[in-house]
Formats: structure tokens, C-alpha cells, sequence
């Protein structure tokens, strides 16, 4: 994925049943600089010259996270989210990471039967905890 993807890729997003979205984290700003800090493991999917799907992730060096993936309704069951974070892996991979997260909404049905699909395990022993430090991003 490149910046140039970002008008497609929102968009993508912002159809998505479950997707949350920040207005800040998820401006073309906000995402500009996280594919700069992350150039090897952000991805879309395209059909002709369609994007019709997409995964961010970074890594801190030691775990990967995963962000907003997302395949468009027409497209599902395909395998193109399978495909997506297998591809994620492998470039981690190459990058010595070993371990990979991520946060999905528990409302989110479909998401988590994806990954769960995937075998990502759920989490009960964790608290997931957030701070806003800019009261301009909600």
C-alpha cells in the first residue's frame, strides 16, 4: 500500500460493518506517516483496478500489530483476507518478528470469526487499555 491508495482504501474502510475509525490515527496525515514508519508490511488487494482489500501493520521492533483489514462485501470468501495475512506474516518474518496482535470489537461477529478462522487466539486474561492523548482524535 502507498499513500496514493488512501482515497480508496478509506473509502473501503469507512463501508466496512465494524471497522472503527479515528479521525486523526486515520487521516490521510495520520496514515501517510504510519506507511512511512512501516514501509514493508502494508498491503491491498485489487481486482483489475479496483481495491477490494487491505491490512495495515507495524511492528515495535518486537511484536507486530495488525490494523484495519478489511476485504469489500463482494469479494469475501475468496481467501483474499487469508491471502492478505499471510503476506503480512511472511514480511514480518522477514523482519525477525515473532509474535503478532491485534483488537477487534467484540460486536464485530464477522471479524472475529475471521481470525479466529486464521488461529488467532481470543484473550481473556488481558485488560485492553487506552489513553487519548490528543482530545482531537476521537
Amino acid at each position: 500500500m502507498t499513500i496514493g491508495d488512501y482515497d480508496k482504501v478509506y473509502q473501503l474502510w469507512t463501508d466496512t460493518k465494524g471497522m472503527g475509525m479515528r479521525n486523526l490515527d486515520d487521516s490521510y496525515e495520520g496514515i501517510e506517516k504510519f506507511l512511512k514508519r512501516n514501509p514493508t508490511t502494508n498491503y491491498i488487494a485489487q481486482v483489475e483496478n479496483d481495491i477490494v482489500g487491505v491490512i495495515l501493520c507495524g511492528h515495535d521492533g518486537r511484536r507486530g500489530y495488525v490494523y484495519h483489514t478489511a476485504v469489500d462485501s463482494q469479494y469475501r470468501g475468496e481467501g483474499i483476507g487469508k491471502k492478505m495475512v499471510n503476506t503480512v506474516l511472511e514480511a514480518l518474518k522477514k523482519e525477525g518478528i515473532n509474535k503478532i496482535a491485534l483488537l477487534v470489537f467484540n460486536s464485530n461477529d464477522l471479524g472475529n470469526k475471521f481470525w479466529q478462522s486464521l488461529g488467532f487466539d481470543k484473550r481473556d486474561d488481558l485488560i485492553y487499555r487506552n489513553l487519548s492523548i490528543n482530545e482531537n482524535n476521537h
